[in-house]
Formats: C-alpha cells, structure tokens, sequence
C-alpha cells in the first residue's frame, strides 16, 4: 500500500496486529507509520492511541508520552496496555517506586500477571531490593511455571540474599514438579559448581544432557567440573564430545590443549593448539600457548616466532607485550625489545620493574645517554636505589665520574644491601664502592 500510494481501509484489530508486529520486530519507523495510517481512519480510538504511546516510549520521545498518557489518563485506567506503557514511562525516566505503583494497578485487571510481576521484580531489582524482587519473580513463575527468566532470577535473589540452603530447595521442589525443564537443573548444576560440589554439579549438567544430547554449552560446563577437580583426561572426553557438535571448533580445541599442559602432556598439548589454529588462524591465544609449549620445550625461535604472531593480533595486552620482550631478551634480540618495553612504560608507569628492565636492555646495547633519559623519567615515580644504581654505571660507562658517584652515593644510602649485586652486574661501580667506603672510614 505504502510503495504504490495506494489507501486501503483497515479495521482496528488489523491495525493493531500491524503496529504489535512492527513493535515486536523492532521496525519502530514504520510501527510509527502504522500508527500514523490508523489514525486518520480512527482517530478516536483509544487502543490505537495506546499504540502509538508504546511507539513513543520506543523512540523516547518521552515529553509527546507524557502528553498523551494524560490525554488518555481519566478513560484507560481500565486497559492492562495503558497501565504497562506508563510504567514503561517512569521506569524509563528512572522512577521504579511509580512504575511499580502503576503495574500494581494492571494487576488488579488479572491480565498478564507473568508479565506483570516480572516487571516489578526487575523494578525491585533497581531499586536494589532483592527480597521483593524474589517475591515477585515467584509470583510470577507461579503464573507460568515455565518461564525460564523468573527462574533465573529467583536464584539470582536467594544469591544475593546469601539464602543458600532456601535456593537449593525451592529448586528440589521446581524440580520435583518439572522434571525436565534444562533451566532448572542449569541452576542446580551452576548452584553446586559456585558451592565447589563438582560431583553434584556434574549431576545436574549430565541431566540436562539426558533430556538435550546437542546442548552444546552444557558439556563445556561439565569439563569446567573435571578442570576444577584436576581430573584433566575426563575434561578432555568431554570437550572432545563436544566437538562432534560444534560448527566452530577452534576454543574447544583451545580448551583441551589447555588439559593436556597441566597433564604435563606437552606434545598432545601442542597438537590440540595447532588444530585451534587451523580452525582460527587469527586465534591469538592459541597462538601464545603455543609460544609457551615451545619455550618449555627449549625451542625459543619457534616462542618467540608465535609471541609476535599473537602481539600482532591483540597489541593492547600488556601481559603478551611482556612476554615478547622477555622472549627476543632470552633470543639476544634487545634492540627489537626496546619497542615492547616502550610500551610497558607509557602504559604502566607505576610498575618499577617496566623502568628497570627498559634501561637494563638500553645499557646491554650501549644506549647509555638514552637509559639516563629513561632512568630520570623513572625516578619521578619511583625514588628506588635499583635506579640509582644503574645511572652511577650509565654515567662512569660515559666517563662522567663526578656525576657515576653522585648517583653511586645515593644509591648506597638508600639500599647498600644491593651493593654486592650491583657490584657483580655493573663492574664499573665495583672500585667506586670501595672508594666511598673507604672514605666513609
């Protein structure tokens, strides 16, 4: 009708299934259309103006709600729709108490009543009030004993309530009467892995598998049970069930090469990477597992090789930018670790030991002018005698003796426990030492 201008007459109740349709595929442009259409042919109908609210709470054009909300007020207090949209209103400007108030009032019309006290519920929950969100989400299971978000959230309550033992049997009971609902024995099975009862756990999950063989994530639950239990060769037949329905292989591969390295099991452990990889070649943490399995191997090229690999897919993490510089250190590739340590240094300023191993690497390859550049930056958060230690041999390296033992000096004051080490690093402090020893005597 739209595409060729045409006008065509609809009946209310079309109407409304029109707009409920575009309203519940979130196509709020043309539920507004819709709206728009039914209007010039109905203009006073108040199931229509009742839409047309709910497509204005949508596209929050909230001061056109609150006009209409009071245009309708004195004739639809009587329409379960009507209460629902205010509460909507004031829930939405962040006012649970009068949203509650309103769906209090729909509940007396004995519509919707799941609905209903899922609403209050997750008001209550915003007003971070837990024991009438609970009551209200039971409410609302008891109207519909199916409804999988009540469940949920009854548990969620009792968590938050730390009602432990009151949350374990109202599950018994559910239960008792659905025997196979997946929810609820998902509960049960995540409520005994959080309590660290694996083998009850395992119990609820191997009940879902009974009732849904193809429930994918529920076997990665119960490979987290014989994970926690160090029970690693049972997590792994479980994750290799797993994969048989799996389209995307690449985590569970992951995860079982995960088991075999805390089995010591390094080769099965590298295989399992290798074919993460080959499922995901951009799968970065695989990457760096394997970079981890090769180094424990002995072979550093190969760990070094897959560390820049996995840096070059996720730069921002730290912890793998670490990685890459200890690894081309162990390989005697410092100058290419300068650039990580650089980084460590922008983005943890507060972590002494990034300062520390940045000029350690700068006065390996004879950057002593720029290690004291770094040094100082250092010790504006850092007043450490590590750093002080390693100026003094920046600056006797530089033939600068008069400033080697000021820095040398300062060093002795703050930690002369270091001294011998120090001594045994930088040799060019060692005689300086004895020096001002020798005249403190």
């Amino acid at each position: 009708m739209i595409e060729n201008n045409d006008e065509f007459y609809f009946d209310t109740e079309e109407y409304i299934e029109i707009i409920i349709y575009y309203l519940e595929l979130g196509d709020y442009s043309y539920a507004e259309m819709a709206v728009n259409h039914a209007l010039k042919i109905h203009p006073n109908s108040l199931e229509i103006k009742t839409k047309q609210l709910e497509v204005f709470l949508e596209l929050e054009r909230y001061a056109k709600a609150k006009e209409l909300i009071d245009e309708l007020h004195q004739s639809s207090l009587e329409d379960t729709d009507f209460l629902v949209c205010c509460a909507k209103y004031y829930s939405n400007l962040g006012n649970p108490k009068k949203s509650i108030e309103y769906c209090q009032k729909a509940l007396e019309l004995e519509e919707e009543e799941n609905f209903l006290h899922n609403f209050i519920a997750d008001e209550y929950v915003n007003l971070d009030d837990p024991f009438n969100a609970l009551k209200h989400y039971t409410s609302a299971l008891e109207h519909d004993p199916y409804d999988d978000y009540s469940l949920e959230n009854v548990m969620v309550c009792y968590s938050k309530l730390n009602r432990s033992q009151e949350a374990i049997d109202f599950l018994n009971q559910y239960l008792d009467k659905f025997p196979f609902s997946e929810t609820a024995w998902y509960e049960y099975g995540q409520f005994f892995f959080n309590k660290k009862n694996y083998d009850e756990a395992i119990k609820g999950f191997d009940y879902i598998l009974a009732i849904n063989s193809s429930a994918v994530g529920v076997y990665a639950n119960k490979a987290s049970c014989y994970e926690a239990m160090g029970e690693w060769d049972k997590a792994i037949a479980v994750y290799e069930e797993m994969l048989e329905l799996e389209y995307t292989k690449a985590f569970t591969f992951y995860k079982i090469g995960l088991c075999y390295k805390e089995a010591k099991k390094l080769v099965p452990a590298l295989t399992s990477f290798q074919k993460s990889l080959r499922e995901d070649p951009q799968f970065y943490l695989a990457m760096m597992e394997q970079s981890n399995i090769y180094e424990e191997m002995g072979n550093t090229k190969e760990a070094l090789y897959f560390a820049q690999e996995a840096v070059a897919l996720n730069v921002g993490n730290l912890e793998y930018q670490k990685r890459l510089a200890f690894l081309y250190i162990t390989c005697g590739e410092y100058e290419e670790s300068l650039t990580c340590l650089k980084k460590l240094t922008e983005s943890e300023p507060s972590r002494f030991y990034n300062w520390y191993a940045y000029s350690e690497v700068l006065m390996l390859i004879g950057e002593y002018e720029e290690a004291i550049t770094i040094l100082e930056k250092a010790l504006q958060t850092h007043q450490r005698a590590e750093l002080y230690y390693q100026l003094s041999n920046c600056y006797f390296n530089l033939k600068n003796d008069s400033e080697g033992i000021a820095k040398l000096e300062k060093a002795l004051k703050l930690d002369p426990s270091l001294s011998k080490d120090m001594q045994q690093k930088y040799p060019f402090i060692k005689e300086q030492v004895k020096k001002i020893k020798t005249k403190k005597k």
